[in-house]
């Protein structure tokens, strides 16, 4: 069986799968199972010339080792014992086909299949890129939010900021219901670092009540900073736009407030607007150290901070890509936890890596139209993140920012110096582009909130040396779960790449795939198909 292919432009290497899939976009061809998109790998072909390839399957190369073992545990179950479904397929190939770059298509089009629910289209399709920019210009207008301007100052300063945000949580908490509450969260900072005198620091939190009892008391965060600062960090009167830096941050929170208000949700939703971050992560510390001393289950925790353009410094732009920073091995991991780690593996499957891989499943899709960029660590060289003190009391915690910055538009002066303007400024916001990272957080806070919770004391078992693997995990409390999901992949793939779906059971072997050459997790699924992130298991007899 043939299929006809438009080829990649010519490369000396082989080419990534979203450069293949954008090249077949631009000639128009489908990326689907039944007219897959190719790249030729090493070889030079021009634009102008189509190659005719055989599909994968047909050709004479071995199959990879996880196309192997699903035809073991294919035939040591049989098909009415478990269904086995790949989330992209490994295969056979051929010479002028990588095998590597076909899984890719085949495994884009599993995901593009993989339908977004009706009610939350419609939610992410409400936000407004309107409101996105009626806020971001709204904060610049206070001149300065430097957190330790003014805070008596109807007009300018960082208390005009605060109370601005806390009307604007009420007028949308009075459309909840009552299931929305909206609080100040103020302490009085000592001198510190870029605080030399003693500070007010005041956090404005809107709190959604969950529905579900089961799940009420699961917690899921998304934040913002609404301070700003210009060159100095201490200078509490110069002009501090923060127009993206971080007013595209708190102007998403904002906006993901109102269209979640007024629908349901099992798990309870934080919408967090914070203050002192610029200073030195001050705000959101102190919400996380409370949050923690008061047992609060956070079970997620997203910081939305620059992103507000899609533009690089050299003026080249990706205006459909979101990095999503995520951690490895845990900033509050134990001396116990740490020597299992060094033992079995476990390095790129932290709480915080499997939060995003989730993100990436739930978030990229035709409902945001965005690329879910997953940047293997905690956060860029030299900078941080309000997620940082939630990682620090052991919550899961991601940080989404924009693809490339303009640092000539962070932390500066505003001025104009050899035609370059300086300072962050809203003339340098892509609105759109907020408006598509808001909806990739409100996909994902949607699915997380109505998803059961991540199984408990998942393990896999050790007692004894064998080639299959078994694993046991608790009882989900939810009432509306009816079964789990096994994950798994080999050790040099990034995401969970096959799942074996077990049914409402806590235990499970996996006939014929050691636990020695793959990686496993566990997932809950409810009636609604909502999927819980992966528990990663640690060993145990």
């Amino acid at each position: 069986m043939k299929a006809r292919v438009a080829p990649c432009k010519p490369r000396a290497h082989r080419r990534s799968r979203l450069e293949c899939q954008d090249g077949a976009l631009r000639h128009g061809i489908a990326v689907t199972s039944r007219n897959p998109w190719r790249c030729y790998g090493p070889r030079r072909y021009p634009l102008s010339e189509e190659k005719t390839v055989t599909r994968l399957g047909v050709g004479a190369r071995p199959a990879s080792g996880v196309a192997q073992a699903v035809r073991r545990v294919s035939r040591a179950l049989g098909a009415s014992s478990l269904l086995l479904v790949p989330l992209f397929a490994h295969g056979a190939g051929t010479d002028d086909v990588p095998r590597k770059a076909a899984a890719a298509a085949l495994e884009k089009d599993e995901r593009a299949a993989r339908p977004v629910p009706h009610d939350v289209r419609e939610m992410l399709r409400e936000m407004r890129e309107q409101n996105i920019e009626n806020t971001i210009r709204t904060l610049v207008s206070f001149g300065t939010r430097n957190t330790l301007s003014v805070q008596d100052d109807p007009t300018r300063g960082i208390g005009a900021a605060r109370d601005w945000l806390k009307a604007r949580f009420d007028a949308i908490a009075a459309k909840s219901g009552g299931r929305m509450t909206v609080e100040l969260q103020s302490y009085v900072q000592p001198p510190a670092s870029r605080i030399p005198v003693p500070t007010v620091i005041t956090n404005v939190v809107a709190t959604l009540k969950g529905s579900q009892r089961e799940s009420e008391g699961r917690v899921y965060v998304v934040s913002g900073h609404y301070d700003s600062m210009c060159t100095d960090p201490v200078d509490a009167t110069c002009d501090a736009p923060g127009a993206n830096d971080d007013a595209s941050g708190v102007a998403a929170v904002l906006e993901l407030a109102r269209v979640m208000a007024t629908r349901d949700f099992d798990a309870t939703i934080v919408f967090m607007a914070v203050a002192g971050e610029e200073q030195g992560l001050y705000g959101s510390t102190y919400h996380a150290t409370q949050a923690k001393a008061a047992g609060r289950n956070i079970a997620a925790m997203f910081t939305n901070d620059i992103i507000g353009s899609s533009r690089a410094d050299d003026g080249s732009r990706d205006p459909f890509t979101v990095r999503v920073f995520a951690e490895g091995v845990p900033t509050a991991e134990t001396p116990a936890e740490a020597n299992t780690r060094r033992s079995v593996g476990g390095e790129n499957d932290s709480p915080s890596r499997q939060l995003a891989r989730y993100v990436k499943d739930v978030a990229e899709n035709s409902a945001t139209g965005m690329r879910v960029n997953i940047i293997y660590r905690r956060d860029r060289y030299r900078r941080g993140g309000d997620h940082i003190p939630f990682l620090q009391q052991g919550y899961a915690a991601l940080r989404f920012t924009e693809p490339h910055e303009n640092y000539a538009h962070q932390h500066q002066n505003v001025r104009t110096e050899n035609g370059t303007v300086f300072g962050d400024l809203p003339e340098f916001v892509d609105f759109a582009y907020t408006t598509r990272v808001a909806r990739v957080n409100g996909a994902a806070l949607a699915a997380l909130a109505r998803a059961p919770a991540v199984p408990s004391n998942t393990r896999i078992i050790t007692t004894r040396l064998t080639n299959d693997t078994e694993l046991a995990w608790d009882a989900n409390p939810e009432p509306d779960v009816v079964g789990y999901e096994i994950v798994y992949r080999e050790t040099d793939e990034a995401l969970w790449t096959h799942t074996l779906r077990v049914g409402n059971v806590t235990t499970f072997t996996v006939p014929g795939l050691s636990k020695d050459n793959y990686f496993f997790g566990v997932r809950a699924v409810d009636r609604d198909g909502y999927r819980s992130p992966v528990a990663f298991p640690r060993p145990a007899q």
